[in-house]
């Protein structure tokens, strides 16, 4: 226990002994001295606080009586298992009245209230249910922990010793930077120099980092609606100037799109719907940009999940005018736990991207980022990304089969790929009913209305994946997620 977490005031009009035993019992109350733990010796209280020895043993001694401490013999005074309940029924009657002071009214002081947001959210103890079929989350089965543990144990060598203990200030690891470029990168058909290169905290540092360098009171955003709600938070702290862009089956809208000079867009498979840009709506869409002098922010999600076997370029490789700027992740490749993404944009955007992550975090952990780049570097990455192909596309096959079973015409299966289904249910549904309903069954799901900027018209839509349960899993889940829905229709 630390003793700079005691003090006493010796203005205050309590005792000595009441603020000693006032201070030991707010200890107590905050999980600072968990029961069974140790207090400091009446010797060591009284030399840090400057009183005496005998004024500490007489506090202590007033707290046993009361059930807050307990004496052991030769071993000194620890905190009783029965100190919460003493705290309810005792401090009333022992503390002696406490002079009140004004609290802070915090809410005056706030500029933001981010927490006031609408949020998408997951229970913490997802694993806990038989039927998980939320985004997001990866199968522990499928990861190769073997040749993890391997590139961990290479990376606390001495020979790559100085990659984490050394602090970078705002550089990345140069063997990952070297990585993505050479394996992540030329799978999407991206070309770009190591300069052109930033190592994000996940793709969800990179949204942010871009929104706080590019858009201000008054610049036009077109956010994808429904799309990615987090993005949609993250401009609704910046500006009021937002266009929401309807979602067809080519994509993104592009006369939505308006006055707007910063444009957010996932076209490999659309988040949450699954769409697949076409070549035609991607062309436009560079055209209009290079028209309106606009920017592009491409969130290349979930690039590795391409079932069909026809390559898709990503937006950026049309870029010939630097216009996109690409963001990636290895969350979904790796483990989302990791939080490790990245970047590309043109030098001097990455230039001061880089400034800028260098006052917020300087870099992401240097150790993590070497651990990374051994796995790319060894083919763990490589040989992990076919096998989550191949299982990926089992369970695909098999809840694009289920879905057709027990709720036909609800969903359609991406043309691109994903690890999740899209699926509407009738105008009057109410998909919010159907997850409460499910998760009594074990059955996981997400609601879609948080995707959408007017969310109540949007309650019959809810949004299934399958990253995280088993094949022989999903058939059963479905079944069940289909009996509840026959109770909400009649």
């Amino acid at each position: 226990m630390r003793y700079s977490l005691f003090h006493i005031e010796r203005d205050k009009p309590l005792t000595l002994q009441a603020q000693i035993r006032e201070m030991l019992v707010a200890a107590m109350v905050s999980d600072q001295l968990p029961p069974n733990t140790p207090v400091p010796s009446t010797r060591a209280m009284a030399k840090r606080l400057k009183v005496s020895r005998n004024t500490v043993m007489l506090a202590y001694h007033a707290l046993a009586a009361d059930g807050y401490l307990i004496a052991r013999e030769r071993s000194g005074f620890y905190v009783s298992d029965e100190a919460r309940a003493a705290v309810v029924s005792q401090t009333a009657k022992r503390q002696e009245p406490v002079e009140e002071c004004e609290k802070v009214d915090w809410q005056s002081k706030l500029r933001l209230h981010p927490s006031m947001q609408v949020n998408i959210t997951k229970p913490e103890n997802w694993h806990d249910y038989p039927y998980p079929f939320i985004y997001g989350q990866v199968d522990p089965q499928l990861f190769p922990i073997s040749a993890w543990r391997d590139c961990m144990r290479q990376s606390m060598s001495m020979k790559w010793l100085d990659a984490w203990t050394d602090d970078r200030f705002s550089a990345d690891d140069p063997m990952l930077i070297e990585q993505i470029q050479q394996r992540i990168l030329t799978r999407r058909g991206v070309l770009a120099k190591t300069d052109e290169i930033l190592v994000t905290m996940g793709a969800q540092n990179a949204l942010f980092l871009l929104a706080h360098l590019l858009v201000r009171e008054n610049t036009p955003v077109a956010v994808e609606d429904p799309g990615y709600s987090d993005w949609r938070n993250m401009i609704a702290l910046k500006t009021q100037a937002v266009n929401y862009a309807s979602i067809d089956n080519e994509g993104i809208v592009l006369d939505d799109l308006k006055d707007s000079k910063l444009v957010f867009t996932t076209p490999s498979h659309q988040f949450p719907t699954n769409v697949t840009m076409s070549m035609r709506r991607r062309l436009g869409l560079l055209e209009w940009a290079n028209r309106e002098d606009a920017i592009i922010i491409e969130d290349d999600y979930e690039y590795e999940t391409n079932y069909n076997g026809e390559p898709t370029p990503a937006l950026k490789s049309l870029d010939h005018a630097g216009r996109v700027l690409y963001v990636g992740s290895l969350s979904k490749s790796l483990m989302p736990g990791l939080r490790m993404g990245f970047l590309v944009a043109p030098k001097e955007i990455v230039d001061e991207l880089r400034a800028l992550r260098r006052l917020i975090l300087r870099h992401p952990p240097g150790n993590n980022q070497r651990v990374v780049a051994l796995f790319l570097a060894l083919g763990g990455h490589d040989a992990l990304i076919n096998r989550l192909h191949r299982a990926y596309l089992k369970r695909w096959q098999e809840m694009g089969n289920a879905l057709e079973e027990f709720f036909p015409g609800w969903a359609e299966a991406s043309s691109f790929g994903g690890t999740t289904f899209w699926c509407r249910g009738p105008v009057d549904f109410d998909a919010r009913k159907l997850a409460e309903k499910a998760l009594k069954r074990g059955v996981l799901i997400e609601p879609g209305e948080v995707f959408y900027n007017r969310s109540e018209a949007h309650k019959h839509y809810f949004r299934l994946s399958f990253s995280s349960i088993a094949e022989d899993k999903i058939r059963p889940g479905i079944e069940l997620l289909s009996q509840e829905a026959d109770k909400i229709l009649g």
